[in-house]
């Protein structure tokens, strides 16, 4: 079996044991991609010299010594093009690695390549790229999620052993979840968003997505803890996250908030989850329904928090300083003005003037402010509902993956696809989607654990519990 396929443990051990060698392993991930990438589109760009040349330096004695990690094309690498996926940074160079970047250099990792996202991640589904419409493994006429997309398709084709996503209302989970794969977003500060082109600050988060729970909690733990670089990455020290994997969780209460449960669930994602929780009730958790009564409002709030914080983020590119800028323009507001309408998608036009609107003199009280209220009840409920159980336990998406363009010309649709997702960014907490099984069409079900601020460890060991004792982590896309 071609290493492409390996996990990064079961990788891990065949370097060890020199049944490898590291160029191998990315001579065949390079193979894999020249194979299936021009079906999916999961990359933006490649590297082979680069990471062929780290290869052959690889230390085998560090974590992550010789194992390819792709990175989402929304985080700064030294010498390779950061373009958000967006033409307004078309012939961009990094001059400088991001923090996650130094430390997956310091634990031997070899960077394999950038992937395709939604336009400065501001998307579901990974067709707001202005390099092309990246495609579902499991069904190439259906979506892969987003807005960290390439990164999950990447992984669940083989394309990569892992791969750093990132994570504002869900775009490491939902893609994880319709492609069938792990993704985890980390607890706001956990991870230094230094060298991270903003989206909205106070919702970001890097994290991983991989093919197995024991994989994700091994990258998170590279990746973690305080940077003096980043103001909002918190001085709370990273514990070993795969510490809890392998103890049980008898005893252990999950909560199941029945507002997660609501009309316009796809009825085999909902048979699913019920399936997944009764399978914990068998490994001897308790099952407890919780509420979480301002759930309707994180989609309301999210999106003008988010959009508001993009407004001001994204003021920075106006082809003065870095990017494209418009030509034969008469003078500096002409060449603001035409640089950012050839180098914005609609999608980025649109939320950048609801964030302007709700920014704006006379809306700020009635608007963005009222939903930053709105924000401190939802992370409330949360807290609420900690003190009665240890993670919480929801389906990651109302529907498996939705087919490509269906949803395009309706962004209120396109927006419901994280409604189950948000909350856990406007509250700050940790969680992460495992797959849970198979719609009778083949596509991939997620399963969220929720956890308390700092816990990653704990919904990595229920994750875990339940991973371990099925198999459907262990399928593979009809992709040939």
């Amino acid at each position: 079996m071609s290493c492409a396929f390996s996990t990064i443990q079961e990788l891990r051990k065949q370097l060890l044991a020199k049944e490898v060698h590291p160029t191998e392993v990315v001579e065949s991930l390079l193979d894999r991609i020249s194979s299936v990438d021009p079906k999916l589109k999961a990359y933006n760009y490649l590297h082979p010299e680069r990471a062929l040349e780290s290869a052959k330096k690889a230390d085998l004695s560090l974590p992550l010594g010789g194992v390819p990690i792709a990175i989402k094309d929304v985080i700064n690498v030294r010498g390779e093009p950061c373009t958000c996926s967006s033409r307004i940074l078309e012939g961009y160079i990094a001059p400088y690695d991001a923090t996650v970047i130094e430390r997956l250099r310091a634990a031997g990792a070899i960077l394999l390549g950038r992937t395709n996202m939604d336009e400065f991640a501001m998307g579901s589904s990974t067709e707001n790229s202005a390099w092309g419409v990246t495609r579902n493994p499991w069904d190439l006429s259906r979506v892969p999620g987003g807005s960290s997309g390439g990164s999950a398709a990447a992984v669940a084709a083989h394309e990569a052993i892992a791969a750093l996503g990132t994570d504002t209302g869900g775009s490491i989970r939902q893609p994880a979840a319709f492609c069938g794969c792990v993704g985890l977003k980390p607890t706001y500060g956990r991870v230094s968003r230094y060298g991270l082109t903003a989206f909205a600050s106070s919702l970001d988060q890097i994290g991983p997505l991989t093919k197995s729970i024991a994989d994700a909690a091994l990258l998170l733990e590279m990746i973690a803890g305080q940077d003096p670089r980043d103001n909002t990455c918190a001085p709370e020290h990273a514990p070993s996250f795969s510490k809890k994997l392998g103890e049980e969780i008898r005893g252990m209460t999950l909560g199941v908030p029945k507002e997660y449960f609501v009309s316009g669930i796809d009825p085999e994602v909902e048979a699913a989850t019920r399936k997944a929780i009764s399978h914990f009730e068998e490994l001897g958790a308790i099952i407890r329904e919780i509420s979480l009564p301002h759930t309707s409002y994180s989609i309301a709030s999210y999106y003008l928090v988010a959009t508001a914080e993009a407004s001001a983020n994204l003021a920075r590119f106006d082809g003065m300083r870095y990017g494209r800028r418009a030509s034969g323009c008469d003078d500096l507001l002409e060449t603001y003005g035409r640089t950012r309408d050839e180098g914005f998608g609609r999608e980025v036009k649109r939320r950048i003037l609801l964030g302007t609107y709700a920014l704006s003199s006379g809306y700020y009280d009635a608007y963005y402010l009222r939903a930053q209220k709105v924000r401190v009840r939802i992370r409330e409920d949360f807290l609420a509902a900690f003190r009665d159980c240890q993670a919480i336990v929801t389906p990651t998406s109302p529907t498996p993956a939705f087919c490509l363009g269906e949803r395009t010309e309706d962004p209120l649709q396109m927006y419901l696809a994280d409604i189950f997702t948000i909350a856990v960014n406007l509250a700050g907490l940790c969680a992460l989607s495992l797959p849970c099984g198979f719609t009778r069409s083949g596509l991939p079900i997620g399963l969220q654990i929720i956890g308390p601020m700092w816990k990653e460890e704990t919904i990595l060991q229920v994750g875990y519990a339940y991973e371990q004792s099925t198999d459907w982590h262990t399928r593979r896309p009809p992709l040939e």
